[in-house]
Formats: structure tokens, sequence, C-alpha cells
């Protein structure tokens, strides 16, 4: 009995060891966002609400998401050929020296080092999306906004076997010529039920678009005062079936 209680720690401890080795922590996944910024006549990002708005989920996007090597930011415009319109790709590139060996002054030095490396790249890259927020798009595309383009540019992104973050800077209104589209700027839902069927309906069409599991955010233009003929709410929730239904995600709205 004495020596099975001396035997038992050096075998748990061996055991505690062995698990350790097993299992290394594993760094984050990379983070991959994609904005999509409408730039259709409906939405009018130089009213200063839109503008301030946009400018500040922009800015909170950019210090959020872009914090360690490898993750990356893009931009597309929503427009009449949303899929074609990316207008920006950002990675970061700032890294952070091994800290293996290092004693707690180093360490200190290294994250510091790491820390204004990551602002100021981070600066530029915000300097480069407000730039896209502000780009006027004059020619014959503002006149639709095609939104289901954007779900191959998702499926793309989520092959990489990153995070994918989407935020939407749009008011939604889908709206595309052809007898199998949804132009809501003629024809809205007009209650959730026949805004539901609708989605059920266009995801079969679009589930060859295997997304994932993405994080989606809505930005509206619209202010809280808006009434409901501008701001329909069963065009909103359209989306959340829709992506309900090819994802299983709910949209955080803002």
């Amino acid at each position: 009995m004495k020596l099975l209680s001396l035997i038992l720690p050096i075998l748990l401890c061996f055991s505690c060891g062995s698990e350790k080795e097993k299992s290394p922590a594993l760094p984050d996944a990379p983070v991959y966002t994609l904005v999509f910024i409408d730039k259709t006549r409906s939405v009018n990002v130089n009213q200063a609400y839109v503008n301030d708005k946009y400018r500040q989920a922009l800015t909170d996007i950019v210090e959020q998401h872009m914090r360690n090597k490898g993750d990356k930011l893009e931009v597309y415009f929503i427009h009449e050929n949303t899929s074609k319109a990316r207008a920006l790709s950002l990675t970061v590139r700032s890294e952070k020296d091994d800290l293996e060996g290092a004693n707690a002054t180093d360490r200190e030095a290294i994250e510091t080092a790491f820390q204004l490396a990551l602002q100021k790249e981070k600066g530029i890259y915000l300097r480069q999306v407000l730039g896209k927020l502000n780009q006027q798009n004059t020619g014959a595309s503002n006149q639709f906004t095609d939104i289901w383009a954007s779900l191959p540019v998702i499926a793309k992104a989520g092959e990489s076997g990153a995070e994918v973050k989407v935020y939407y800077f749009s008011d939604m209104v889908e709206s595309v010529k052809g007898s199998d589209r949804r132009d809501f700027h003629i024809s809205p839902p007009k209650d959730d039920t026949q805004a539901e069927a609708e989605a059920k309906e266009d995801a079969k069409k679009l589930e060859k678009y295997v997304i994932g599991s993405p994080q989606i955010t809505i930005i509206s233009p619209f202010e809280p005062t808006a009434s409901v003929k501008e701001n329909n709410p069963h065009v909103a929730h359209y989306w959340q079936t829709l992506f309900q239904e090819l994802a299983g995600v709910s949209i955080e709205e803002q």
C-alpha cells in the first residue's frame, strides 16, 4: 500500500507531462473580413449620418479584426457586378518576434515593438478603406444592386480556413432585372410570410455556394426615425431567412 502511494504521484506527473506534449497550444485562426459597400443610387454616403456611422464602423472593423499576421480584409463594391468589384485587399504583415527564451524585459520590448508596427500598419489600412467608402460610382453599374453576387465571394473566403466575418454597408434592397431575380425597389415583400417564402425559394437556387458559417453584420444607412416605407422590415426578414437557410447563421443588424 505504501509503495503504491509513492508510485501513483509519479505516474500522474508523467501522464500530465505526456498530455502537455500531445496538446500544444494552437495559434488562433486568421480572420478574413469581407466588407461590401453599397455603391448604388439608393445609398448616399455623403449624408452626414450615414458617413459618420459608416466611418466609425469601418474604424472598429480595422481595429478589431486586423490584429495578427495573416489577418485579411477585402472591400467589395455592391452594384451591378458585385462579385467582380473588389476594390481593396489588405493583409497584416507585422509579426511578433519569437518570445521563447526571452526574459520579462525582452518580452515587453518585443510586444511593444509589435504593437507599434501593427498600429502604424492599421493606420495606413484605415485611410485606404475610408477612401473607398467615399469613392463615388457615377457609372451605369449604380442602377442595380446585386447582393446575391456576394455569396461566391463569401464561399471563396471560407475555403481559406480562416474565421470569416462579413459586413454589408447597405440598405440590402436587392434590385436585379430578370424573371428569376428579385427587384425589391419594384416588388418588395409585403409581409414576413412573403419574405420567408421568397427567401426559401431563393435559397434553393443559391445553395451551390457553400458559404460555411460566417459571422454576418448588416450596417444600414437608415436613421432611427426612418419610416417603415423607407426601412422595410420585411426586406430585413428576407435576408435573415435566406442566410439561416443557407448557413444556419443569424444576422446582426446595426
